[in-house]
């Protein structure tokens, strides 16, 4: 039996709800594209400043850029003034947006600081103006992704839940920590239960899912529709569509073989530097080299050796020299 089941965000029906989670830095355009089509049912853009949307910055406009591939497409809008919500909310609909994502989660202290993020956990008055102002704006489906709480002597996302469904939020997604948390500590997925109690919309349940069993786990003990996956595809664009697999029961859905683990880390560096240019291209991919070729031999000193250079084809180069000893067509 399938364990988890197609829901529906307003007219959108996410057909396997395992969603990749939306990372600033990471989950660009041309990553989603990759885990978009290894099979996650959904995924999310990095989260987009509304004022920075506003007035379309280069750096905004990288950010709402989507392919075809990855319809529907959900964009991720942060902010805390309802106004510029509301208009940022609208030029992303206007961009082909079929799901925009309001982000009350973040929380990072840049982001917290300026009252956004999950610091709209700890003013649930401005947080319910923000929802009821972008709802208000668009006539595609809004979500909303939330923590616990600010900390755990607060923790009320049940009621911002409870709020939202009220202001016509149609899924939430809540990371099982705490904003006073971070990262550190485990994510607690059975809280994602009181959650799930407290409204009639579909529950999505997110933070340290990093394999196949962790979203059964995660399903189990939240009993939640479905699963969103962050860090734990750091390198692994496949895990989702193999989540989606078990999830589905389909199968069990092997590693790619290292052939095309290259093919994907060739493919996702072109794209980047095709996005935002030869030098920062070559910085920001430095990261997602270093995820992909972690846990294989030799790997750390070919990350200190790479890191330092600033040419694409030097790395290229690096990059199939490095993979050569596992490649089949190699020894075939």
């Amino acid at each position: 039996m399938s364990l988890v089941k197609p829901i529906s965000v307003g007219p959108v029906t996410i057909e396997a709800p395992v969603i990749l989670a939306p990372m600033t830095g990471v989950t660009d355009l041309p990553f989603r594209k990759i885990v978009k089509r290894y099979g996650a049912g959904l995924t999310v853009s990095e989260m987009i400043a509304s004022q920075a949307m506003i007035r379309e910055t280069r750096q905004s406009l990288q950010k709402a850029a989507w392919d075809p591939s990855e319809e529907p497409v959900s964009l991720q809008l942060a902010g805390c003034a309802p106004m510029e919500m509301a208009e940022a909310a609208k030029l992303n609909e206007q961009r082909g947006a079929a799901i925009i994502d309001i982000n009350m989660g973040c929380p990072v202290k840049k982001v917290v600081n300026g009252d956004a993020g999950s610091a709209l956990m700890r003013d649930l008055p401005l947080a319910a103006s923000i929802i009821e102002a972008t709802v208000k704006a668009v006539k595609v489906p809004v979500t909303l992704k939330m923590r616990m709480g600010w900390c755990h002597d607060s923790l009320n996302a049940p009621e911002l839940a409870r709020i939202a469904e009220d202001l016509g939020i149609k899924m939430i997604t809540v990371h099982g920590r705490t904003r006073n948390q971070m990262y550190k500590g485990s994510a607690d997925w059975a809280f994602v239960r009181g959650v799930k109690q407290a409204t009639s919309l579909p529950v999505i349940v997110n933070g340290d899912i990093c394999s196949r069993e962790d979203a059964r786990t995660a399903l189990e003990q939240s009993g939640a529709d479905g699963v969103m996956i962050g860090r734990g595809a750091y390198g692994k664009p496949w895990l989702l569509g193999q989540v989606v697999s078990d999830l589905c029961q389909d199968g069990h859905k092997p590693e790619p073989s290292m052939d095309e683990q290259l093919a994907i880390i060739l493919e996702q560096y072109d794209a980047m530097q095709s996005l935002y240019g030869t030098q920062t291209g070559v910085n920001l991919a430095r990261k997602h080299i270093g995820w992909y070729t972690k846990g294989l031999a030799g790997s750390a000193e070919f990350r200190n050796k790479v890191n330092m250079q600033d040419d694409p084809k030097v790395v290229i180069a690096m990059l199939q020299d490095f993979y050569a000893p596992w490649l089949t067509r190699s020894a075939a």
